[in-house]
């Protein structure tokens, strides 16, 4: 099921999809300064995390990933976020991401199709 709306205040879509058999509920928004994903297993918010390319001088752009609220000691959140936050680099946006993922599961495997998902959906 998708559902897709672009009424005033933002834009966004919502999906559900199951991964590794479990139902997740997926919605992407686009802010006027910055994009917001949630993913939950749990039918809550979970894990926020902020990622964010860095401006510099470097010739490989960097990107920092932050823990907002949450479990701090996830390293399969940090990458799924990160994952995110480079394909939205290099769509051309600058915006930041937050995400939340309340997950049940925090394979690699969900990870993996989080991102696809949102990929899929983008409003990048």
């Amino acid at each position: 099921m998708e559902i897709s709306g672009t009424r005033f205040p933002v834009s966004h879509k919502q999906v559900s999809i199951e991964i590794k058999g479990i139902k997740t509920d997926i919605v992407i928004c686009r802010h006027d300064d910055h994009y917001l994903v949630i993913a939950t297993q749990i039918g809550a918010m979970g894990t926020m995390l902020q990622a964010r390319k860095e401006e510099g001088m470097a010739m490989q752009p960097t990107f920092s990933v932050s823990t907002v609220f949450g479990k701090r000691d996830e390293p399969m959140l940090v990458a799924c976020a990160r994952q995110l936050i480079e394909q939205i680099s290099l769509s051309g946006s600058y915006k930041p991401l937050l995400i939340s993922l309340g997950l049940k599961d925090h394979s690699v495997e969900t990870m993996k199709g989080i991102v696809s998902a949102v990929s899929e959906n983008r409003l990048w």
